[in-house]
């Protein structure tokens, strides 16, 4: 009996140690599975490093066939005079185009002055005939065009209005909304020079039956200031409505931790606020700001939810990013050479369709042109594959190549010196 019992005793043993095998067997299996060559369609069951694991958050573990994913190329629009390059004339921070009985239309900040912009640090010295910044003492102006390379100037929009209205100063980087037949112009509207304090402005917006006008003054301060102490107490730029959920949602930049005295400590976030007629009450969402990074604002519909081009300042800059509700984004893609101040053509911008079908052009601006004392802004059409309904290689392609002159053009200068002591110490 006791030899009986032995022997079964000793089976169990076997049959454990064997299960026991086995399992440590699939646990290394488990753990020290590679990677496979062939890209999986989904994320893999098996432990990943976090960057491997993060890869299949985006719309597509490849790059390539990200939809959400684009080269840009750039254009010189033609039909606009820049009086020589002189500095006087400037054009910058264009609107989406719109296409109207067969005519693509667009609005933007145009500046024509008798001398170039002397600097916001010189504020106080500007004066109704001197601008302190490229967009101080400007009008919003239209063009017009067939086919979106080569436009034509038409005339005002927006003129500034007579002193003491917001506006008087300057008016500035307009938006076009289209909404139950009428036409929606968001602006800064300027009550004293850029630099004084800032760019501490109000939006305004303005009203037309046609494209071409004639607008009639809206509402002012349509979006108003937060309260002393909240992130956007003093600046709301950039105005870019778009409708979704059968709402208007307007998206808008806001320069924060800012202040007279310490200007080098700021931060650029954009915020939402949300209205269900083009002249509110506009309702900020309690969760802004919705991006934490950004500069000029540009979103589209896209699929069932958002996107939007985040361009410049902070840790998220020259993304793609997407969200599904319009208030909670992710970072799709990360892009090379953005357009800044991008104003892309969206024809669904406005329809509220659901089914966002991205774009593939649109326009923007380039600052800086001319000598340092003529400072001025010039428009251009950019081109890329940000639509559900193109399929262009050319523009899904990862690496952008540039000749050793524009590596070299980001030089030093009076650092260089610095940089050459330092070395000589070293040594």
């Amino acid at each position: 009996m006791k030899s009986l019992r032995f022997k079964i005793f000793i089976g169990l043993i076997l049959i454990l140690g064997t299960l026991s095998c086995s399992n440590h067997s699939v646990v290394n299996q488990t753990e020290n599975q590679a990677f496979p060559h062939k890209m999986p369609d989904q994320k893999p069951d098996y432990p990943l490093s976090a960057s491997m694991e993060r890869m299949f958050d985006y719309p597509a573990p490849r790059s390539q066939d990200n939809e959400l994913y684009t080269l840009f190329k750039y254009t010189r629009i033609e039909g606009f005079d820049y009086n020589g390059g002189d500095g006087t004339i400037s054009r910058r921070d264009p609107s989406r185009p719109i296409l109207v009985d067969g005519k693509y239309y667009m609005y933007y900040t145009k500046r024509h002055t008798l001398v170039p912009p002397i600097g916001a640090s010189r504020a106080a010295e500007a004066t109704d005939e001197i601008p302190s910044t490229d967009w101080d003492l400007c009008d919003i102006w239209y063009a017009t065009s067939t086919d979106g390379f080569t436009w034509e100037e038409q005339g005002v929009s927006v003129k500034r209005p007579e002193k003491p209205k917001a506006g008087w100063r300057s008016v500035a980087t307009p938006d076009i909304l289209v909404w139950n037949g009428k036409y929606y112009l968001y602006y800064q509207a300027f009550s004293e020079a850029s630099g004084i304090r800032g760019d501490w402005c109000p939006v305004s917006v303005s009203v037309a039956d046609s494209p071409a006008g004639p607008w009639r003054e809206g509402k002012s301060n349509v979006i108003p200031n937060g309260k002393k102490g909240e992130w956007d107490q003093d600046v709301i730029h950039d105005p870019n409505p778009i409708v979704f959920n059968g709402k208007i949602y307007l998206y808008y930049k806001g320069t924060y931790n800012k202040w007279i005295d310490k200007r080098d400590k700021y931060a650029v976030a954009l915020g939402l606020a949300i209205a269900e007629d083009p002249l509110g009450p506009f309702e900020k969402s309690t969760l802004n700001p919705v991006l934490n990074s950004g500069h000029e604002t540009c979103f589209f519909p896209f699929k069932d939810g958002v996107a939007t081009l985040v361009i410049r300042d902070g840790n998220e800059r020259e993304t793609v990013q997407y969200s599904p509700d319009g208030v909670n984004f992710n970072i799709a893609s990360v892009i090379s050479l953005p357009p800044v101040a991008a104003a892309p053509y969206t024809p669904d911008a406005f329809t509220n369709s659901g089914d966002g079908r991205g774009f593939s052009w649109g326009v923007c601006h380039f600052v800086h042109q001319g000598e340092r004392e003529k400072s001025y802004s010039i428009m251009a059409r950019f081109d890329c594959d940000l639509s559900l309904d193109v399929n262009e290689p050319v523009f899904k392609g990862s690496n952008v190549w540039h000749k050793s002159d524009v590596y070299f053009k980001q030089g030093l200068g009076g650092l260089r010196a610095k940089r050459e002591q330092a070395s000589k110490l070293e040594n």
